[in-house]
């Protein structure tokens, strides 16, 4: 089946209705929908509001409207930007020099004026969602087609939309405004004042708990890309323990990731039950767990796993992603081809900072445990076979192989995306981002006093936070370790809670470098300390000019947030801008009036 089935949608009737002076909130309402000839001809808006909410394949365009914005450059590059430019990975890459806003974001030199402060792509996807959600319920008293259970169904994966963009906002702006009801006519007020952050987050939580129970759970095989590109159940409880995460709630954390981590070990565990004879080294699970075997068949090689979870995308790992065709005629993921590089340009306007390049071949090891980690020469490129210059691999190429049989460890990259053509899957949810929040909220748990070895231990191994979270950093860069000889880490190594916690973030690091995490992991850490010395530490290691200057701006904790732009400063009069970007005359950022 062709991955656009679920995104297809027209794009020329938003131009047409713009044409004939529809009112804003219309437009926002419709979006992308299903060509349809009566929304061309009867622009009378009461008129079109009749015929258009009367059948399920109404809201299914409305629903496939949401994911097509998402899909859009404009939302995609936020969430590389919000999620990744800020933190210690990404410096400025090719043609940098042509792009002030970039520039000023790895200068942190940030104001109010920067266009990746918009965020009215992420509205436009909230206020699609709350339309759904308004008319949904009615188009069912209509439609008797649309069963109830579709209903809810609907209604759970539109409220996972609409939450997951919130998310976004709370994560990147800090208080943002919030609202569920539809934008519908032009005469709404919708100069809202900004939300408190536990506010906002409060509210998602308790949103996604009344509907998760009613999410699709499993799609049938002959939708090949809808379990893992559309909202599902397992979405849905990634995302909960993701924002009890944030909210310090650990144990509905654990709680919740561990529903994913067994749904996604049952799922697979059923696959291979259907296997006939042997199951092959490279299709057991590793210590449980279903990950992807990174190694090749042929034992000399690695990168399968990389291949799998990025190349050909929608793997087994994948819980919840963005899919794009991989048909040139089909909209493409155009912020990775500008930001990573395609074939003609690489890297692309943004590439790994020095010291991750180097950190394997100048015997560093800051980031990487040791040379024999197969994530720096999947995720990271040498340019002309440079020891100091690299690109951002990951997504960007969809393959990566490290070749063991040389001297000295090699990667080889095939399969370069055309400029602008590239159909990467963006990745949202992927099991071992979910393994290692539940090992962070198990760590969080752990009191300062108890002990992570096992001659120390004087409870059981199995009750310990500290020995589980352990054991889930060490499978998952096990899975990572091309090493022939020893692929376990040393659990003696780590042997305070601070040393535990520090493992579980720099695993992170490498496991999920250049996803879009990567600043929100740091966010999060100081929101916990209560103060950004461990954000500055880690940001300074990019040794960017005026680096003394960067941390100072850091030191602030206003400052690792964004401000919101000049253009919603003007037209929404109750926002009070933070602080550390503004004209420096509101005194405190807590006040949102």
């Amino acid at each position: 089946m062709d991955k656009s089935v679920i995104y297809r949608v027209s794009n020329h009737i938003l131009p047409s209705l713009v044409g004939r002076g529809w009112g804003v909130g219309l437009l926002l309402a419709f979006g992308l929908v299903s060509c349809s000839d009566f929304l061309e001809i009867e622009p009378q808006e009461l008129i079109v509001l009749d015929k258009f909410w009367n059948e399920e394949a109404d809201v299914e365009n409305m629903v496939a409207g949401c994911y097509s914005t998402m899909q859009s450059d404009a939302v995609i590059s936020r969430m590389m930007a919000w999620g990744e430019f800020r933190s210690d990975n990404i410096v400025g890459g090719t043609g940098i020099e042509n792009s002030t806003d970039l520039s000023n974001i790895f200068k942190e030199n940030i104001n109010a004026s920067n266009s990746y402060a918009k965020w009215g792509d992420f509205y436009n996807v909230i206020n699609r969602c709350n339309t759904i959600l308004y008319y949904a319920p009615q188009v069912a008293q209509k439609d008797p087609n649309y069963t109830q259970s579709e209903l809810l169904a609907t209604e759970a994966e539109v409220t996972a939309l609409r939450s997951l963009m919130y998310f976004y906002l709370i994560r990147t702006f800090r208080d943002v405004p919030y609202y569920t009801q539809p934008y519908l006519d032009d005469n709404q007020t919708m100069n809202l004042p900004a939300t408190k952050f536990d506010v906002v987050l409060d509210s998602l939580i308790n949103s996604l708990e009344a509907v998760q129970a009613n999410a699709v759970r499993r799609y049938p095989p002959i939708k090949t890309y809808y379990q893992q590109g559309r909202i599902t159940q397992d979405a849905i409880h990634a995302m909960l323990a993701d924002m009890y995460l944030w909210k310090g709630n650990y144990q509905q954390a654990i709680r919740y990731a561990d529903l994913v981590i067994d749904a996604k070990t049952d799922a697979y565990q059923e696959e291979l039950d259907k296997m006939s004879g042997s199951v092959s080294a490279n299709d057991r699970m590793i210590d449980g767990y279903p990950l992807i075997s990174d190694a090749m068949s042929t034992g000399n090689y690695y990168g399968n796993a990389f291949e799998e979870i990025f190349g050909r995308g929608a793997s087994r790992e994948s819980i919840f992603e963005l899919v794009y065709s991989d048909n040139d005629q089909m909209l493409a993921n155009s912020a990775v081809s500008n930001h990573y590089g395609n074939s003609t340009t690489f890297p692309g306007d943004v590439r790994p900072a020095d010291f991750l390049g180097t950190d394997v071949t100048d015997e560093v090891f800051s980031v990487f445990l040791s040379k024999n980690d197969a994530r720096y020469y999947e995720n990271l490129q040498s340019i002309n076979g440079s020891r100091t210059l690299f690109g951002i691999n990951k997504y960007a190429y969809r393959s990566a192989t490290v070749d063991l049989t040389k001297a000295e460890i090699q990667g080889s990259y095939s399969s370069a995306y055309a400029p602008n053509l590239c159909h990467a899957n963006w990745i949202l949810y992927r099991l071992t981002d979910i393994m290692l929040l539940k090992a962070e909220a198990l760590v969080e748990l752990a009191p300062d006093s108890v002990p992570s070895t096992p001659e120390d231990q004087t409870t059981n191994s199995s009750d310990d936070q500290l020995t589980q979270a352990f054991s889930i950093v060490n499978t998952i860069s096990k899975r990572s370790n091309c090493s022939a000889a020893k692929k376990d880490l040393d659990q003696a190594d780590y042997g305070t809670k601070q040393l535990m916690r520090a493992l579980v973030q720099e695993e992170r690091q490498r496991e999920l470098m250049f996803e879009g995490k990567r600043w929100y992991d740091l966010v999060r850490r100081s929101q916990r300390d209560g103060n950004t010395d461990y954000l500055v530490g880690c940001v300074s290691r990019k040794g960017s000019t005026g680096g003394g200057a960067i941390g100072s701006k850091l030191s602030r904790m206003e400052a690792i947030y964004w401000p919101y732009h000049i253009n919603e400063m003007k037209v929404n009069d109750q926002l009070v801008q933070n602080p550390a970007f503004g004209s420096g005359e509101d005194k405190s950022y807590e006040r949102t009036q």
